[in-house]
């Protein structure tokens, strides 16, 4: 989850949440508004005002229709003056930030779910792909994404976190959305909001969080562009999520382990059970490579809902993988079909199996497992795609590698990757982990790479202090192989002067996803790609 927003609920957390005691008066007030009455004295004649228009989104044209949306589009220059909005985009985000911050989510689905009843259910106007797991279900979402968009498919990605706009985190045909379509959507669906935030505080209970604010945004851009598809990535968990108000035709796994414990449960077969609230009646469930307990959630889930299931390993499989300059070249056994030789632009065998999930999932989509995925689409997808954050290169001269690994079981993947696509001899890890992280365990699984580790902190107030997480280090790594630093800036500068002072040195940069995006705009600020 993302670092941002303020991480202080401002109400109650809990599990119990009843909305019961708000219902009928709540209830009221929707009906009103549907018969043109104004509970709180708006003027709804008036068709500047928003509420006068009580479903914005769900009446939106088609594109057939001649309706282009409000949001970037090959033809849109909003594209071209996006820096003419970055001022109300700020406001947005600031807006945002201002509700409770992604570290505290409410477990309920009520409250989004009469948002978006008020907005005409906007995320009933597409298909939607519904992504969760505990890694890799970003590279997967947009893996997924990437080739939906090849076959023509006007596409929408959600995702979190973002690293440096929060636009990254809604994206319209491969593009973040604009500025100017983030604020119009945002102050389209603000009153409905409004509306909602005041019935829950009523009732004792917070108004809408940072993340459930977000999605229903999301989800009204999207019925505003308009999408053909969604692929909707989960936030935390599943069952309680705030995008679970939408019913993913495909439900998606990515591998499950523990993170998130504090919440989601302290074994794998408890956050699986969470996870596997996702799957909806009848919809097609693909299913990375799972642990046993974790597996037999999901198969239950599955069976209860009367929905199919395929597992990797046995409905598909990555066949092989060989590193490439740039990437790896993979062949994949899908469920209808095999396709081999394909290039992925990304980094890691971890990839290759996320690019396997991701070939699943769009068979499901599109002909239900049963049609072979077209040969050129595919290889035009996975070509194309791209994952921020994930083993991504940063700088050259020295190489500076990012990675948004941030649990014991992505740090892993991130060190097998490193020692089979790279021929470094020496590198330095610059590490920064969150306080609710296996900072232990993130160590433990970096320190067989490392040949020296940069302490730091980012600026999350969620940021374990620097010198904390050195005693962890230095227990693990040894004093001789731990430096401190204040700050980032201090922690890449040391790390890079170094790694240019010697032959096939590197920097690594992982631990917190709020540590990778400042990284990303430092690298880009100071132009270390040459």
């Amino acid at each position: 989850m993302s670092d941002s927003g303020n991480n202080t609920p401002t109400g109650p957390n809990d599990d119990d949440n009843d909305d019961s005691n708000y219902d009928s008066e709540f209830d009221a007030e929707i009906e009103s508004l549907r018969e043109g009455e104004d509970p709180d004295n708006v003027d709804l004649d008036d068709a500047s005002h928003p509420l006068a228009d009580l479903s914005p989104f769900a009446v939106a044209g088609s594109a057939e229709e001649g309706y282009e949306g409000d949001n970037l589009s090959e033809d849109s220059d909003w594209d071209l003056d996006d820096s003419e909005y970055q001022t109300g985009a700020d406001r947005v985000y600031d807006e945002l930030l201002a509700r409770i911050g992604e570290g505290a989510p409410q477990p309920r689905l009520e409250a989004t779910r009469r948002v978006v009843e008020l907005l005409g259910d906007p995320h009933r106007s597409y298909p939607i792909i519904h992504v969760t797991g505990t890694n890799g279900k970003t590279s997967t979402s947009r893996i997924a994404e990437s080739i939906l968009r090849a076959y023509g498919l006007r596409t929408g990605l959600m995702t979190s976190p973002h690293l440096q706009r929060v636009n990254e985190r809604i994206m319209i045909d491969g593009r973040p959305i604009s500025n100017r379509a983030l604020v119009s959507n945002w102050d389209d669906i603000q009153p409905f909001i409004d509306l909602v935030d005041t019935d829950l505080v009523a009732a004792g209970e917070p108004g809408l969080t940072f993340f459930e604010a977000l999605t229903v945004l999301a989800f009204a851009s999207f019925a505003d562009a308009p999408v053909d598809v969604a692929v909707i990535e989960v936030g935390m968990g599943g069952e309680w999520d705030s995008t679970n108000v939408a019913d993913g035709q495909v439900a998606v796994f990515s591998p499950i382990a523990l993170d998130h414990t504090q919440r989601l449960g302290s074994t794998t077969a408890e956050i699986a059970r969470t996870k596997s609230g996702i799957i909806k009646p009848v919809a097609r469930v693909v299913t990375a490579i799972q642990p046993t307990d974790a597996l037999a959630e999901l198969e239950r889930a599955s069976e209860l809902t009367e929905s199919t299931i395929a597992l990797e390993g046995d409905a598909f499989a990555l066949e092989s993988t060989v590193v490439a300059v740039g990437g790896q070249v993979i062949t994949v056994r899908g469920l209808a079909g095999t396709y081999e030789d394909l290039f992925l632009p990304l980094f890691g065998d971890f990839q290759g199996h996320n690019a396997a999930l991701a070939i699943a999932a769009v068979e499901s989509f599109i002909g239900d497992g049963a049609q072979p995925l077209t040969g050129d689409l595919l290889a035009e997808g996975l070509a194309t795609v791209t994952s921020p954050g994930r083993l991504q290169i940063v700088g050259t001269e020295p190489t500076v590698l990012v990675d948004a690994a941030h649990n014991p079981h992505g740090a892993q993947a991130l060190a097998s990757a490193v020692k089979s696509y790279f021929t470094f001899d020496e590198i330095t890890v610059v590490i920064g982990v969150l306080e609710d992280k296996d900072a232990r365990g993130i160590v433990e699984a970096l320190a067989p790479i490392a040949t020296r580790f940069a302490v730091t902190q980012s600026s999350s107030t969620r940021a374990i202090d620097h010198e904390e997480l050195a005693d962890i280090v230095r227990e693990l790594a040894g004093t001789d192989a731990t430096i401190e630093f204040d700050t980032v800036l201090d922690a890449l500068d040391d790390a890079r002067a170094w790694a240019a002072d010697g032959e096939k040195r590197a920097v690594l940069v992982a631990g917190s996803i709020t540590l990778v995006g400042e990284v990303i705009d430092l690298a880009s600020d100071e132009g270390w790609m040459k």
